[in-house]
């Protein structure tokens, strides 16, 4: 009876965790270090973006007193009252600025629709030649694709003054389809990163649907785009972020201020009279408000690239 009461002592007393062992100093100092420097790293990214806000909430006059405090000196919002056309030139001289007009509202439509022309025409043509290079085969198909992707080494800039010419000749300078023809179709970049999906995707429901006698365009259309929605989706977003900042191009072929787009809009503006110097104010509130759309996009279409990166091809 003793021993029985003592077994079960024994087994009622709670067993003390094992202690983890503790790392060495070495790795505990090393990751100390990685984290200072992926600090110092995210401190150098956003230092530009501070600069920014800082200077769109500052005065002209304000801004060139020397002062080195962490807010603006003197906080307004008379900037982004200007920018978006609320605020009269008289207000705007008396903050220090240019008073020099600048059409923000026209320049942002001409963005959202060169930006959106280019998104539609490049998933949509991308998305079909990366379904061509990946599930069709056909003869010299990798050869094609390799001398296809080798144009990424062919800086864009060589193609600047042909593009203008062949432009200029069919009377498309200054027009929305000017600006759009050299994006519209297929790029390298794309196309290569579609494709990667495509080869990734399970042929099980291909095979099922032909056996129920579908043929490539409905294969494609009802059955890889669905699944592809993630992909798809993240390729807009490039798209869309590549055509928001271009700037050589529409500054070439879209001088005229009716299809001006917002980044040569910006550049244009920096200074409102040719003898004076920068007006800076007015040019960060228009950057904020500039990228305001971009970030939005990216907040709200954030799970999607997350998805895409999981992408298994069956859904």
């Amino acid at each position: 009876m003793t021993s029985t009461t003592a077994s079960t002592d024994r087994q009622a007393v709670p067993r003390r965790p094992a202690r983890k062992p503790r790392r060495p100093l070495r790795f505990r100092l090393s990751r100390i270090a990685a984290w200072a420097v992926l600090v110092l790293l995210m401190a150098g990214t956003l230092l530009p973006f501070y600069w920014i806000l800082r200077t769109a909430f500052s005065t002209n006059s304000a801004l060139f007193t020397g002062d080195q405090s962490v807010l603006p000196p003197e906080p307004t919002w008379i900037n982004f009252q200007r920018v978006l056309g609320l605020a009269s030139p008289e207000e705007v001289r008396a903050a220090g600025g240019s008073g020099a007009e600048l059409q923000f509202w026209l320049y942002l439509r001409n963005s959202v629709v060169f930006a959106t022309l280019v998104t539609v025409g490049q998933v949509v043509c991308c998305a079909m030649a990366a379904y061509a290079f990946a599930r069709l085969h056909w003869r010299g198909r990798d050869a094609v694709f390799y001398l296809f992707l080798s144009t990424l080494m062919v800086p864009p800039i060589f193609v600047l003054i042909p593009n203008f010419v062949l432009l200029s000749e069919v009377g498309l300078l200054d027009t929305f389809a000017g600006l759009v023809a050299p994006y519209f179709f297929m790029t390298p970049f794309m196309v290569f990163f579609l494709r990667q999906f495509f080869l990734g995707m399970s042929s099980e429901l291909e095979d099922a649907a032909r056996m129920d006698g579908a043929g490539h365009p409905r294969i494609f259309l009802r059955i890889c785009v669905p699944v592809m929605a993630a992909p798809l989706t993240t390729a807009a977003i490039l798209a869309y972020v590549m055509a928001w900042n271009e700037f050589m191009w529409p500054l070439v072929a879209g001088s005229d201020p009716s299809v001006r787009v917002l980044t040569v809009g910006l550049s244009a503006f920096r200074s409102g009279q040719p003898q004076a110097a920068p007006d800076w104010t007015g040019l960060m509130a228009a950057t904020v408000l500039g990228a305001l759309p971009v970030i939005l996009l990216f907040l709200a279409m954030g799970r999607r690239i997350v998805d895409s990166i999981r992408f298994t091809g069956l859904k």
